[in-house]
């Protein structure tokens, strides 16, 4: 298959700047789905006292569309993503599209956006958005009684800026990311929250990103899951509503299981991380950032280095192993992948 636009660009431009030049939009009022309408890429029209606006009632997902080696189209864990934005939806008090709408929505987008699907080691990014649009701005304790349900497309390249390299990270200690009732959920809120520390972080410490490990609990950056690898051993955070449940996450350790890697989902302290950084290797997780491996750590002013400081082995085997899934180079024993014709 020829692709129809050129995209060789996109690598060269922020991650999640371009978009495709279609969108697929519906809207619930009078507790009714409207149907799915395919739409150019266009700004909204909303009123000023929409309820989003004032009191953050809105949620997201992100997942992505991979071209294989034989110039057809895949999602990556499409059923899982559409799982935890209705999750999502739920805990942010809006309503919640069913599992046929947000799949219709995603696959009509998509098809209809094919040719914007980069080539390896590009891919789709899938940006499913719900947001409340009720017009009253006196509704700060009651939900929203409309909503708006928008799907947008972005050709991507890498999530990290200058590729594949060893992240600097600092370790923050005290500072919460966001508040731990909402922490597994994907809203704006929980970004914005983290978003000064970050900024600050970088300024200060010209680190790429923060983990947050308030009260001695590691937890996640701003952004991405973490994850403690060694050549025998996966050690992440179990699952609670303090941080976010990836499915990148998830498919990881699945992964590193068949791989035969031991995997543990447990407590880390910090204490754990400054230990485990003197052999081991630390990674990130995320739909964006696959597996970005971390090569030094900032904590209490400090430089750690994890490791020798350079991109570990095992993280690259894993992500490796990962994207060769996504792009159809290796076998999808797990049934992760779904035909964007199917």
């Amino acid at each position: 298959m020829t692709l129809t636009k050129d995209l060789t660009y996109v690598k060269d431009k922020p991650f999640g700047t371009v978009f495709a030049d279609q969108m697929t939009i519906a809207w619930y009022r009078n507790g009714a789905w409207s149907p799915v309408s395919l739409e150019a890429m266009a700004p909204l029209q909303l009123s000023p006292a929409t309820h989003v606006f004032h009191y953050s009632s809105t949620c997201f997902e992100g997942l992505k569309a991979h071209r294989q080696i034989d110039g057809s189209v895949r999602f990556f864990r499409l059923e899982q993503h559409i799982k935890r934005m209705q999750n999502s939806a739920a805990m942010m008090c809006l309503p919640v599209p069913d599992e046929d709408l947000l799949r219709e929505m995603i696959v009509i987008g998509a098809r209809a956006c094919r040719d914007w699907v980069p080539d390896s080691p590009g891919s789709l990014y899938i940006r499913p958005t719900l947001i409340g649009t009720m017009p009253n701005i006196g509704a700060a304790s009651t939900p929203s009684s409309e909503a708006c349900l928008f799907v947008i497309f972005s050709p991507v390249g890498d999530y990290f800026s200058g590729g594949a390299r060893p992240l600097r990270i600092l370790l923050e200690d005290q500072k919460m990311r966001t508040s731990p009732q909402t922490g597994m959920i994907k809203t704006g809120a929980n970004y914005a929250a983290a978003l000064r520390l970050i900024h600050q972080a970088k300024k200060e410490h010209g680190v790429d990103q923060v983990l947050f490990a308030p009260g001695d609990d590691v937890q996640e950056t701003g952004a991405t899951n973490f994850l403690l690898i060694s050549d025998e051993e996966v050690v992440t955070k179990s699952l609670d509503s303090t941080f976010l449940h990836g499915v990148t996450r998830a498919s990881l350790l699945e992964l590193a299981r068949h791989l035969g890697y031991r995997v543990s989902e447990r407590h880390i302290s910090v204490h754990d991380v400054l230990e485990w950084s003197k052999t081991g290797e630390a990674a990130l997780s995320g739909t964006a950032a696959v597996l970005g491996g971390i090569g030094s750590f900032v904590y209490q002013g400090n430089n750690i280095p994890v490791g020798n400081g350079q991109l570990g082995p095992n993280s690259l085997r894993l992500r490796d192993a990962l994207l060769e899934i996504q792009r159809g180079q290796r076998e999808d024993v797990f049934s992760w992948t779904t035909p964007l014709d199917a």
